[in-house]
């Protein structure tokens, strides 16, 4: 039984939520798929029907011989056609009887399913389709297959996910770095209005009077003043891979937003087996979307060598390298120069994933290299990202989120 049919009904109906026995009828017949084998006996009119027939042009298997409803789970037949306009109307059908988060489900497994890639790039299907961080995967990779008259469609689907994505993410980012920027500027000398009073009270409590019930600090710990905080360098080194497509996506939205903190001065490297060096388009994350070529091999190596060859101020520098770690490249080389930079006083941060997806397929030998020379690797959502940066600008232990 497809997870995505469950969930395009309205939950699991095996389930006792207090509905009666047609309602639970009702959803079992839409997650079966019809049929003498179904057991239920319902037959289905007006919108249920409606709704029955979009499942099916996906997630059935074609007509049965001697007749009947199609049953789901057997051997598949597309029910979809190779007509872009066909697919156009499903996809409009599936808006209407579905909410967002089960239509981009359903759009996924069309792609996956039905090998509809090849229909991205017909300007009226990208019209129809619900814009999520996945699609705008898929049209990345087809970036280079695209006909003139489909690009400045795909960039509109791509950027009304840029600029949501922005919305969500782009103020909670400023607000957290901002803070440990100012943080990291720490004085022992501060004005008074810069006086950190927790961290000075808590640096001098062994300096407590009982007798007087107060502490009486030695060294005052304040906040350098916006002038004079230390600039930051931070550089994101993406790995463009295939598999990374999702993290990319959210890569280049907070290359973006951290390109236009004045106290950051942020560098974009892409790399598969060649690097790409996208700072320049910074001010646009579209434009570096549309700069990536997903797919191909990886040279982690070649990449950080090139990283490294931008770095000016190592005490001051942040290295984000955002990869599954599957290394083509030459191993041993990789690691040195992870350890020459983490010498050199690099904050070093690596991220085998930044998206809402979980853990990924990874090279677990080479995250556990990385975590012997104090560089934990580990999965990040994009919610979460902003503390982690804090905590590399701070100097302080990642906040390694717990799997």
């Amino acid at each position: 039984m497809n997870g995505a049919v469950d969930a395009a009904v309205n939950g699991d109906p095996r389930v006792d939520t207090g509905i009666d026995g047609e309602e639970r009828l009702r959803r079992w017949r839409l997650v079966l798929g019809g049929g003498p084998a179904d057991g239920t006996g319902r037959v289905l009119t007006g919108r249920d029907a409606a709704m029955d027939r979009t499942l099916e042009a996906l997630y059935g298997s074609g007509p049965r011989a001697g007749g009947g409803t199609p049953a789901r789970g057997g051997p598949r037949s597309a029910g979809l056609g190779g007509s872009a306009p066909q697919v156009a109307r499903w996809l409009g059908d599936i808006r209407g009887y579905f909410p967002s988060s089960v239509v981009q489900v359903m759009q996924r497994d069309a792609i996956d399913r039905l090998g509809l890639s090849a229909l991205l790039l017909e300007p009226e299907m990208l019209e129809a389709v619900e814009a999520d961080v996945h699609l705008v995967g898929t049209l990345l990779s087809l970036s280079k297959a695209m006909p003139e008259t489909t690009k400045e469609t795909a960039r509109a689907v791509v950027r009304k996910v840029v600029e949501d994505l922005e919305k969500r993410l782009a103020s909670r980012t400023r607000a957290t770095l901002t803070g440990a920027l100012d943080r990291s500027a720490r004085v022992n000398r501060p004005r008074h209005r810069d006086i950190d009073w927790d961290r000075t009270i808590r640096a001098n409590l062994r300096h407590y009077l009982p007798e007087h019930g107060t502490v009486v600090p030695e060294r005052l710990i304040g906040h350098g003043r916006a002038a004079q905080a230390v600039k930051k360098d931070v550089v994101l080194c993406i790995d463009q891979s295939g598999s990374m497509a999702a993290s990319v996506v959210h890569a280049s939205v907070f290359g973006a937003v951290l390109a236009s903190m004045r106290s950051i001065d942020t560098k974009l490297v892409v790399f598969d087996t060649a690097v790409v060096d996208l700072t320049e388009q910074l001010d646009d994350p579209v434009d570096v979307l549309f700069g990536i070529q997903l797919g191909g091999g990886t040279d982690i190596n070649r990449a950080l060598a090139y990283c490294q060859s931008l770095i000016t101020r190592p005490a001051d520098t942040v290295v984000v390298l955002i990869s599954d770690l599957y290394e083509g490249g030459i191993r041993d080389e990789m690691l040195k120069r992870v350890a020459a930079m983490k010498a050199s006083g690099v904050q070093f941060v690596a991220l085998l994933a930044l998206s809402d997806e979980g853990a990924p397929s990874y090279d677990r030998e080479h995250a556990a290299a990385l975590a012997a020379l104090g560089a934990p690797a580990f999965a990040c959502t994009p919610d979460v990202f902003p503390e982690i940066m804090a905590a590399a600008i701070e100097r302080r232990p990642l906040p390694v989120p717990q799997e």
